[in-house]
């Protein structure tokens, strides 16, 4: 595995922390997503979810922490630099990628000031990142398998048991699944299978 690809990502999600600062509610959810459309895609459900929130600050890594090609953030209406880049602050020292975090606020009637504002939505995230269950990232590969019915289940099990997964499935005079397993992956019941890289 190469320096790069060594991180850590979400083992659940969403994972959440709140925060009440003067009546005003800090909502700080965390995603993963693994590229940019899924974190576009991610935040808008996020604001189908809080319709009446007056804010949906966020920033995300959509891959590698190390790759600037997929970061993020934005205040959403707050003043410039008060929410969107404390939150990727915390992101970006964090070891955490392919990684939303979305702060809904609710405001509370009393205005914060910038200084405020900034300290809220960092703590909101620093609380969340206290408590956010992750595990190692691990590169996947996408493959395409050809069985017959009678060995179907058994390759299923096999997938399984080598942690990846079942992506899709086409049924003809045999099965053609596509899969993702751990990148380097041999899956002894394949010998006498068509395999090959998606």
């Amino acid at each position: 595995m190469s320096q790069t690809s060594q991180y850590q990502v979400l083992a659940t999600q969403p994972q959440k922390a709140e925060l009440e600062v003067k009546r005003s509610q800090f909502i700080a959810l965390a995603y993963r997503v693994a590229n940019v459309a899924e974190a576009k895609a991610q935040l808008s459900s996020v604001k189908e979810a809080y319709p009446d929130a007056r804010h949906h600050c966020y920033a995300f890594i959509a891959g590698a922490p190390t790759d600037s090609q997929v970061y993020g953030y934005s205040d959403d209406g707050e003043p410039s630099g008060t929410a969107g880049k404390p939150i990727f602050s915390r992101l970006q020292h964090s070891g955490v990628g392919e990684i939303l975090v979305v702060v809904v606020r609710y405001f509370g009637g009393t205005k914060l000031g910038t200084g405020g504002l900034a300290r809220a939505y960092g703590d909101v995230t620093s609380q969340l990142f206290e408590q956010l269950q992750t595990e190692p990232y691990i590169a996947m590969d996408e493959r395409r398998i050809t069985v017959g019915f009678s060995r179907e289940g058994d390759i299923r099990r096999a997938i399984e048991a080598a942690k990846g997964k079942v992506i899709a499935e086409v049924y003809n005079s045999e099965v053609t699944l596509t899969v993702l397993v751990p990148s380097g992956t041999v899956l002894p019941l394949l010998h006498d299978e068509i395999e090959q890289k998606a």
